[in-house]
């Protein structure tokens, strides 16, 4: 390999071509001390310009993030946010364009403020239930035990039939037929990208003691 070099002070004035002969050994890298730079083939005059690299052993990250994430659900969406949303939507459509279905003389507030105060009783009734087995309520995070207790032994899903009945009462309070039309995306986001996927982790972290469950308890009432 040639290199040519111009006015280099140490190979003197002018042009000059300097033959560079890389041998075997400035390829080689010693086994017995693999932390010690590489063997520089670079001129002595132009050291200052490279940096010898040095032999790092690969770092394999396992954090918590990857466990967490293989033990839990995996949902599609967080029910609480797909909730906001449906309930957001409703009433803008409602402001656009109004379709109310309630019947004039029916007094829509009592009735709607009534059915969400009762899911909104059902919803926290299950959170505590859960929180006092010792149990997650997110979603994104382990579940750690069955719970059967509380409201658990009428439905599987006490928390998501809360936020359907807490919909329903909002669609009477403010008479709104949008609000009940967005029942219908809702429901089919938590059935199928939520309780589905729920279903396939429960049974696979807790085998025949979920399945026993599930045969005791109805999905939703």
């Amino acid at each position: 390999m040639r290199v040519r070099y111009d006015d280099v002070n140490w190979l003197g004035r002018g042009e000059r071509m300097v033959d560079l002969t890389i041998t075997a050994r400035n390829l080689v890298f010693s086994e017995s001390s693999p932390s010690e730079p590489c063997p520089s083939i670079v001129p002595q005059g132009f050291k200052g310009v490279f940096k010898r690299h040095t032999s790092k052993p690969a770092q394999v990250f396992t954090g918590p993030a990857m466990s967490d994430t293989a033990n839990t659900a995996n949902v599609i969406v967080r029910p609480p946010i797909a909730w906001a949303l449906a309930v957001l939507v409703g009433l803008t459509l409602q402001w656009v364009v109004s379709l109310p279905f309630m019947p004039a003389s029916a007094p829509a507030g009592w009735i709607g403020g009534i059915v969400f105060v009762l899911a909104l009783a059902l919803f926290a009734w299950a959170i505590a239930t859960m929180t006092r087995a010792g149990s997650n309520v997110p979603t994104n995070l382990p579940t750690t035990t069955i719970v059967e207790t509380g409201p658990y032994r009428f439905t599987r899903n006490p928390i998501y039939l809360g936020m359907f009945l807490g919909l329903v009462g909002l669609a009477i309070a403010f008479d709104s037929l949008w609000l009940l039309v967005m029942l219908v995306p809702f429901t089919l986001a938590i059935r199928y990208g939520v309780v589905a996927r729920e279903e396939a982790y429960l049974e696979r972290k807790f085998g025949d003691a979920y399945r026993q469950y599930r045969a005791r308890v109805r999905r939703w009432v």
